[in-house]
């Protein structure tokens, strides 16, 4: 298959995700297949949430909505052009999917696929059912991809490259266990907000998107405050109450619950709005339902924390000048498919092994 043949296939794909969102989810004139997959992926994003309790069908739409934003020919060219594709080698590529928000190994998928690498996949178990239809969808749209694209429950084998995410303690073990073998290694990394204290209103619910999209469970979602010695929470506060539904979805609830009172219990001074604790700490991390904050002096001061500590971070939200690869508020969770994880070239990496 040519390249221009595999972006086609994506393309159909993005139109057919195109169909889901909360608005409206409603089959349309044109798309490949819908007699074969438009109920049954409707009937699977219904039972996403009993699958993962954290998918609720509005973070899946969300995610489904993204992506079929990101798979148009004009993104697929614009993402490519900068890469010479026509002498890669097809091999067999390892992927070990993380499974924190839908879909979030679809990247690595789409990139293997993509460069006319096979993927060998190893889904995690909090999302073993959306890619594997998606896939399936791909399938028939273009069937001359049918062994592009391989899933397994197993131990890996018989890969010749490998993509792997996970947490820190993981990774230790995946940068052994695949210490023969091209590999890019995923560890944990959370996202910031530099803020100065002169956001619009507009741009600290985008902040509040920021957060609070996905429960905060991705890596791109603002775990971190970094605010001038003087700054004053209230506007943040207020802008952030549109996300006060939150708090009645059980599962996050009970987190909040939990860390609130933990942090209670250790005697740490925090800041509560009913639905958010901040806490001033100088990790990156923080638990579910919370955002640490850290007092910064001045603009070169905190550009030099973050380039101290660009192995840590996703991506910063900030209008400071400067900062390098930053994103607008509330834009976080909507990346480009050149907007690579942990700062790593995919398409580099499977386009010279």
């Amino acid at each position: 298959m040519t390249l221009a043949e595999r972006k086609t296939a994506f393309v159909e794909l993005g139109k057919f995700l195109g169909q889901f969102s909360t608005e409206n989810t409603t089959p349309k004139e044109g798309v490949q297949h819908n007699d074969l997959f438009f109920d049954n992926f409707s009937n699977l994003i219904e039972l996403s949430q009993s699958h993962n309790r954290w998918f609720t069908k509005d973070e899946v739409y969300f995610a489904l909505q993204s992506w079929a934003d990101a798979l148009t020919l004009d993104n697929l060219d614009k993402w490519l052009s900068n890469y010479n594709l026509d002498t890669v080698e097809p091999k067999t590529i390892g992927l070990i999917l993380a499974g924190n928000i839908p879909l979030v190994g679809f990247h690595d998928l789409i990139s293997v696929v993509i460069t006319g690498h096979k993927a060998l996949v190893k889904t995690s178990s909090n999302d073993q059912h959306l890619l594997p239809f998606l896939a399936k969808y791909l399938i028939a749209v273009e069937p001359r991809l049918e062994n592009a694209v391989t899933f397994t429950e197993q131990k890996l084998e018989g890969f010749d490259a490998v993509i792997a995410t996970g947490s820190n303690n993981t990774a230790r073990y995946f940068e052994y266990y695949f210490k023969d073998k091209p590999s890019i290694i995923r560890k944990n990394r959370n996202s910031a907000a530099i803020l100065t204290g002169n956001e619009s209103k507009e741009e600290l619910v985008g902040l509040g998107e920021d957060i609070f999209r996905y429960f905060g469970l991705g890596c791109r979602n603002v775990s971190k405050l970094f605010v001038p010695n003087d700054y004053d929470f209230t506007p943040f506060w207020e802008a952030i109450y549109e996300y006060r539904d939150i708090i009645h979805y059980e599962k996050y609830a009970n987190n909040y619950d939990y860390n609130k009172a933990v942090f209670l219990m250790s005697n740490f001074k925090i800041l509560d709005n009913g639905f958010l604790t901040i806490k001033e700490d100088s990790s990156y991390s923080s638990p579910i339902s919370s955002v640490f904050y850290e007092f910064y002096e001045n603009t070169d001061a905190i550009k030099q924390r973050i380039e101290t500590d660009k192995e840590l971070i996703q991506c910063i939200v900030s209008n400071i000048d400067g900062i390098e690869g930053k994103v607008a508020f509330g834009d976080t969770q909507k990346p480009q498919l050149w907007d690579y994880a942990d700062g790593v070239d995919t398409i580099a990496f499977l386009s010279k092994i």
